[in-house]
């Protein structure tokens, strides 16, 4: 019989301050070394972003995604690497609360507080059934935060059958449980912004992964039941907040270094802001206000309300728009600049190239998420809300 972790952890409540001073200390250190120092993966797991969603049987807070919208924004806008990597450590253990019971042992029986990184879309590398579980072979790219994860989530194409392949027999995609000790990591991650999240790739040499530390991905799309409430969000309903989230919390820091960078330059002689700067300041903070007003709606849609299509669609939408006024409007806020934002040093250009580089994600692609929202409109009886 499995035994459990009495429940102990309050999860994200307040960000501490120790947290988003180390990130904006270490921001330009980590980029140098492209990937987080251990003082701020440890400053990242006492902070509770990776007990956050971790079932409360094993010591885990189960929490909220406003209060993980908020944490993460708040560490962006010091450094958006260290942001990434808190949040994605928090998301993806609460994909790994739909493993089976055996699997969630062996991950959070002696500790909520367990790093785990992940490469789920697309699946790559391969799967094969061997006598008691799996064996999995080949390379997974972009594992953000994996110098420091404790265990990795990685997705292969499988069988649908457990007994055998079969030539041209159905595939799916099944997501594996495996210990960050038994795969390789691979300096892969040379990039224009986000340099510090470590996204390496990882290379598994017929590892064995038991059967129990399996499941399909399919496993994510409908909901538990009985369970709390993060847990019985579906993974398309969240999957574009977790990266929204540091996006947010970035062009917030973008703007603020901006902000002040302006008032410097113009001295206290009591000169008159340009007016293409004034228009700068009142178009992007509008955009990036707005940005966090959608964001804190699709956060509360995941902690309140039913996941219907057109909820999911709405969701998908806005976690898109989001994250394109955000690029949007610190990108206006760099070039405004002009020759002064090209310094190395400059703050603005490290936001403008982190966001640039983290809006691009595929999940956060508007062209899709607008196909999915038409659909679910044109399907739901009544009108769309406004």
């Amino acid at each position: 019989m499995l035994t459990t972790t009495p429940y102990t952890s309050p999860g994200l409540t307040e960000v501490p301050a120790a947290l988003i001073r180390r990130a904006r200390r270490d921001a330009a250190l980590v980029e140098d070394r492209r990937r987080l120092t251990d003082d701020l993966a440890a400053a990242i797991t006492e902070a509770g972003f990776a007990r956050h969603f971790v079932p409360r049987r094993w010591g885990g807070a189960a929490g909220d995604f406003i209060s993980l919208l908020h944490s993460s924004a708040s560490v962006a806008e010091a450094c958006a690497s260290t942001a990434w990597c808190a949040t994605l450590y928090a998301a993806h253990a609460r994909l790994a609360a739909y493993l089976p019971e055996q699997a969630q042992h062996d991950l959070w029986a002696e500790t909520p507080d367990v790093r785990i990184a992940a490469s789920i879309v697309p699946p790559q590398g391969s799967a094969s059934i061997d006598q008691n579980g799996w064996t999995l072979s080949g390379t997974w790219s972009f594992v953000s935060g994996v110098a420091h994860a404790d265990w990795v989530l990685l997705a292969s194409w499988t069988p649908i059958a457990t007994h055998g392949e079969q030539p041209d027999e159905p595939r799916v995609q099944r997501i594996f449980a495996v210990p960050r000790a038994h795969l390789t990591s691979m300096d892969t991650w040379h990039t224009l912004g986000l340099r510090g999240t470590g996204s390496n790739s990882v290379q598994a040499d017929e590892v064995h992964v038991p059967a129990h530390r399996s499941m399909l991905l399919t496993d994510l799309i409908p909901p538990q039941t009985g369970g709390a409430s993060c847990h019985m969000v579906p993974f398309s309903m969240v999957a574009g907040l977790q990266f929204a989230a540091p996006i947010l919390g970035a062009a917030r820091g973008a703007l603020q270094d901006w902000v002040r960078g302006t008032r410097e330059r113009q001295g206290s002689g009591g000169r008159e802001v340009p007016a293409k700067l004034q228009q700068a300041l009142a178009r992007s903070s509008g955009e990036i206000q707005a940005a966090h007003l959608l964001l804190e709606q699709v956060a509360h849609y995941a902690d309140d309300r039913a996941p219907t299509a057109l909820n999911i669609a709405e969701n998908q939408r806005n976690t898109a728009m989001a994250a394109e006024w955000c690029a949007v409007a610190v990108d206006r806020l760099f070039r405004v600049q002009g020759v002064r934002a090209q310094a190395d040093d400059d703050p603005v250009q490290r936001h403008w190239r982190d966001i640039t580089a983290a809006a691009g994600h595929a999940t956060l692609g508007f062209e899709r998420a607008a196909t999915a929202h038409a659909q679910a409109v044109f399907a739901h009886p009544a009108s769309p809300r406004e």
